[in-house]
This record gives C-alpha cells, structure tokens and sequence, in this order.
C-alpha cells in the first residue's frame, strides 16, 4: 500500500510528520525516504525499537562480527525465565533457552545509555521479533498453541518451513535487513514511546493515525496489541518482565492493568476526537478500513469539526486473513485527509 499512500500525501506540503501509531515503522520509512523530519511513535516498547533502529538511527550499523559475538553462547546466561515460563506455549524447550541466551547478551554487551550502543542494541532486537514473529502461526501471541507447529497433519496454511527454520538463521538475516535499511536523510528523525492521547507537542505540519481497527462487529480479537504481542514487548522488557505476567493464564500474558486499549467500542470515537483536536494544527490523515466502527462517515464528520476541507481516497486492498463482510473483495483501504 506504500506506492498509494505516497501518491496520495506527496502533494501535500509538509515537511515534519508525526506518526503516531508507527507499529512495523513501513509509513515512517516512507516519510523518511520522502527527506521529512519523522517523529516515530509507538505505545509498544518493542515497537519503539524498531522505530529507534531503522527511523531515528542515521548510520549505525551492527556488524557480522558483533552479531557473531551476540551468537557466541560459551559463556551461558544462567536466567532461563522463559524457558520455565513459556514452555510449551510458543516455542520449543531449546529455542526457548535460545532467546534466554541471546538476551542476556544483548543487553549485557549494549547499554541503552550510550547513544551508538542504543542503535545498536535496537538493531538486536530488530532481529529477534522479527525472527520470534515469522517462527508464530499467524505472527501472534495471543494463545496457547504451539501444538499448530508441531502437529504432523496435512497442512493449508502457514509456512512451516519458516517457523522450523533455526532461530539463528532467522536473527542473522533480519539483523542484516535492517542495517540494509539504515539511510541518513540529512533530516532529523525520532523514535518515541507514548501514549498519543498524552502527547504534549503538536507542532508538526501532518500527523499520520493508523490506531486499532475495529471491525463493522464492533470486535476484534487483535485489537489489544498487549494481549496479541505482550510477548515481544516482554523480551525487550525481560528484567522486570516477571512482573507483569498474570501467570493464571494460559499464554501467560499480562495483567490486565498492563494492557492499555483506548479504541475499544465505547471509547474509539471520543479517542478519536481527542486526537484530532489535539493536533488540530495539523494536516491530518487517517488511515482506516471500510466497514469499521465508527464508520468513515462519522469519522469524517468528527474531523470537520478542525478541519475546513476533508476528503477521502481509497483503494481495494486483499488481505490473507481478514475477509471483511465475509468477503475479501469488499475490503477497501481509505485515507481520510483534512487539510
């Protein structure tokens, strides 16, 4: 969707961009490619690092010999948290341990308080929630089904080439996808981990929103990004990962206080409001799906309450796994704008 995003936002003059919910870190990276100032933001610490490492840093790189010495387990971390605590949910007992060992060097051989050591240290850990996610039926976390895995059954779906692929092989490639990604724009860009509804500044001339979507239902069982992904954000949280895990559950996810949703049913709309009138100096574009609650209609006549003119453009996007309406030709990407 990028060739279309950008079609449709070059002809707006901005030059700094705000992308408040900046997940995977793709439309920051546009914008950057675009010569904009990028703020990156994510309410996910794991999501942060992605944005720390391919948006904010400029030209560190982490180098084949420091990812060898990432790899080097000779001298054994003896915290194995995850291999007690999660066996025979995600993965398997050895790649469970794996993750025990690579985190301990990770954050052992880099210091988040020394600048080039940060980038370095989110380029790591780039590497292994990309490596965790593609080794996850359906890239979540959200239950308890390692069995989908290792079931010998004749299979449909997934790819499970992929998710057998040793995690070392999985880390090595998607560390070097990042550095490949690693440009310097002469423009200043930043990561950031907030919560957009507490944003404080809103000096920037657009401000992208791509927030939880919730289908025409009114549910969505991936809208919570904690309960999908509290995983990711529990490796790059590993010293105090303990606790915040409600170990009553099946999947061990977190405690309900450390799943933060503002976009559920009774809420999205005022959020909405709320961002919008927050950064109402801003050209505003919001990125949304037909057939979502609120629907396009309200969500444009929420934005003409700051915005003179607003419009839409929108294209038919086929997604794998969601067939909306029951029909995967009815999904359609929308772009509402007000300028």
């Amino acid at each position: 969707m990028l060739p279309w995003i950008y079609k449709n936002l070059k002809p707006l003059e901005f030059n700094s961009v705000l992308d408040a919910f900046g997940g995977t870190g793709a439309v920051s990276y546009l914008f950057k490619c675009m010569n904009k100032e990028v703020v990156y933001n994510d309410l996910l610490k794991f999501n942060y690092n992605v944005g720390k490492a391919i948006i904010e840093n400029e030209n560190t790189l982490l180098l084949d010999e420091e990812i060898d010495l990432l790899l080097n387990f000779n001298g054994l971390s003896s915290n194995t948290f995850i291999q007690r605590t999660f066996k025979e949910i995600y993965y398997l007992d050895e790649e469970n341990l794996w993750l025990d060992q690579i985190i301990s060097n990770i954050n052992t051989r880099y210091s988040e308080n020394i600048k080039e050591a940060g980038f370095k240290k989110a380029i790591a850990y780039f590497g292994l929630i990309q490596a965790c996610l593609t080794k996850r039926p359906f890239n979540l976390f959200h239950r308890k089904n390692l069995y989908l895995r290792t079931t010998d059954v004749e299979r449909n779906f997934g790819n499970k080439t992929t998710w057998d692929k040793p995690f070392e092989a999985q880390f090595r490639k998607f560390v070097k996808e990042a550095n490949k990604a690693v440009i310097n724009t002469n423009q200043k860009c930043k990561a950031t981990n907030k919560h957009i509804l507490e944003w404080s500044t809103n000096n920037y001339d657009l401000v992208y929103f791509d927030p939880p979507y919730l289908g025409n239902n009114g549910r969505s069982e991936t809208i919570n990004y904690q309960k999908c992904y509290h995983f990711l954000e529990g490796l790059v949280s590993y010293n105090i990962w303990s606790d915040l895990i409600d170990f009553e559950s099946k999947n061990r996810k977190f405690k309900n206080e450390h799943c933060v949703n503002d976009f559920t049913k009774t809420k999205v709309a005022d959020s909405i409001e709320i961002m919008f009138e927050k950064f109402q100096d801003s050209i505003l574009v919001f990125s949304y799906k037909k057939g979502g609650v609120p629907t396009i209609g309200q969500i444009q006549n929420i934005m003409k309450k700051f915005k003179k003119r607003v419009y839409t453009r929108s294209m038919h996007y086929k997604y794998a796994l969601n067939r909306q309406n029951g029909n995967a030709e009815l999904n359609r990407e929308v772009l509402i704008i007000g300028i």
